[in-house]
């Protein structure tokens, strides 16, 4: 792997691994500086950090990449034309929430549960914090396609087939979403993801499709009446328990 891949990979573990000492600090200038009970502290302490942190990860990871060189087969040969790129973006949105339908519905015939811990603990603390919207629906898809398309699916990809090269990022994927019991659904998403990624020869594709998506499940879960038609009420649900929010 090139090394300034290699960077941005790392970059990605440790914006991950720094809640485990941000948060506390974060709880303590909440407690001692502005005298705020320790429930209210820990829930500022959560959000204000994914949030700063999500947006120094992705600023490094986007430097990283500046004047960057082509270090994939993708992206050395030519992209598709900006208007079909974005018919595929606006088709892309479709085909994964149509795999999401495949998946969930495989996972069931083999006894897994619907429905995603993840993504309930996102939606929770959308909640309780909603500057994690922008985690969830922007800054979070914009990095995982940066890292799990263009860098580890676009480096597998130099050496394997397609095939092969989407199922391993993808298992990598569900890994790194700690929910492996969904490894069918998460390769479904990086096979949606990776396929547009090779189709388009542009990441910002699979980017905004997965931008999409997960904007979509929000709206859907936040901003939708309750009181709207049966059938409309019935996609909700399905949405509402479909995995991969953060996919």
């Amino acid at each position: 792997m090139n090394k300034k891949y290699v960077y941005i990979v790392l970059t990605y573990i440790a914006m991950q691994l720094s809640v485990f000492i941000g948060m506390p600090l974060f709880y303590a200038i909440g407690v001692k500086g502005f005298d705020l009970p320790p429930r209210e502290a820990e829930i500022q302490a959560t959000g204000y950090w994914l949030v700063f942190s999500f947006f120094v990860g992705l600023a490094i990871v986007l430097l990283l990449l500046r004047k960057s060189e082509r270090h994939n087969k993708i992206e050395r040969a030519e992209p598709l034309s900006f208007g079909l790129s974005l018919v595929w973006a606006i088709g892309g949105i479709f085909l994964a929430f149509f795999a999401q339908i495949i998946a969930v519905a495989i996972e069931q015939m083999i006894g897994v549960k619907p429905g995603s811990e993840n993504t309930q603990e996102i939606l929770q603390l959308i909640d309780l914090f909603p500057g994690i919207v922008l985690i969830s629906s922007i800054i979070g898809p914009i990095l995982e396609e940066i890292v799990f398309r263009k860098v580890i699916f676009g480096t597998l990809y130099n050496r394997l087939p397609f095939g092969m090269a989407a199922v391993i990022s993808s298992i990598i994927f569900a890994f790194a979403h700690m929910e492996p019991i969904h490894l069918i659904l998460y390769t479904a998403m990086g096979f949606v993801f990776a396929f547009l990624y090779v189709q388009t020869k542009r990441i910002i594709v699979p980017i905004i499709a997965h931008v999409m998506m997960n904007t979509l499940v929000v709206v859907a879960q936040r901003f939708i009446p309750e009181d709207l038609e049966k059938n409309i009420q019935s996609f909700i649900h399905l949405v509402r328990w479909m995995g991969g929010f953060f996919s």
